[in-house]
């Protein structure tokens, strides 16, 4: 029970990594807020999460929303006084070449990806700060240490997300809140299907280390280790969850 009682907040949580990521939390003990756009597995995620009711709650938002962002950060607050944790999970990844690229392409990827994160961490941290501990964690992505084609404005938003992670840690450090990022690697989730064929999932199998897909739950376990006191000397890293696809 690693998180017994701390009150977090995970963003992009009804499906995938995010859902993983509150499923494992739950399991150690913390209180939930799950944000997510999609109305249809919102709920029913933060029900699989917990059967009960009284641990876990959802609010419908888009995390372009900075009214809704602050709405749901204060009915966090108005119901169990604190925040402890945030998970910036929330993100797309459409594909698009880049010279074919519109602005408005460029920018929600910019908005929903990366500028919703400085959305989030200012709506919480007052309240870390004012207690004076606290935990965030971005996720990024493996492609920024990659470089992939067709996904230049992804791969400049995840970047610019662990650029924002080592200046916050820097930051906040005085304050006793800790600021991490994972990059996950190619994570078997449903949604990977519209974007990916297995011919290329093959290829990225034979140039990782670990010859197996990485499962949200991998990444889950890296949110929960940054989350709890087990890396409590850690801020401004980034952990790499890739099966051994890059090291650096």
């Amino acid at each position: 029970m690693l998180l017994q009682d701390k009150v977090a907040i995970i963003t992009g949580s009804a499906t995938g990594i995010g859902y993983e990521i509150a499923s494992l939390f739950a399991g150690h003990g913390a209180r939930l807020l799950l944000m997510d756009r999609n109305p249809a597995e919102t709920g029913p995620a933060a029900k699989r999460a917990d059967p009960s009711g009284e641990r876990v709650v959802h609010m419908l938002v888009d995390v372009r929303d900075r009214p809704a962002i602050d709405r749901a950060v204060a009915a966090a607050l108005d119901r169990w006084g604190r925040i402890d944790i945030l998970v910036n999970n929330a993100g797309i990844y459409p594909r698009q070449e880049f010279l074919s690229m519109t602005e408005a392409q460029w920018d929600e990827m910019q908005d929903v990806n990366l500028k919703s994160m400085f959305h989030l961490q200012q709506a919480v941290l007052p309240s870390m700060i004012r207690q004076r501990a606290g935990q965030i964690v971005n996720i990024s992505s493996v492609t920024f240490h990659l470089g992939i084609a067709n996904l230049a404005h992804y791969v400049a938003a995840k970047g610019g997300v662990i650029g924002l992670t080592r200046a916050l840690a820097r930051e906040m450090g005085p304050h006793d809140v800790r600021v991490n990022c994972i990059t996950p690697g190619a994570v078997l989730v449903e949604a990977e299907r519209a974007v990916v064929t297995d011919e290329q999932i093959a290829v990225w199998l034979t140039q990782q280390s670990l010859q197996r897909r990485i499962l949200p739950l991998d990444i889950a376990r890296a949110a929960l280790f940054l989350a709890s006191e087990l890396s409590s000397g850690m801020t401004g890293q980034t952990l790499n969850v890739d099966g051994g696809w890059v090291m650096h």
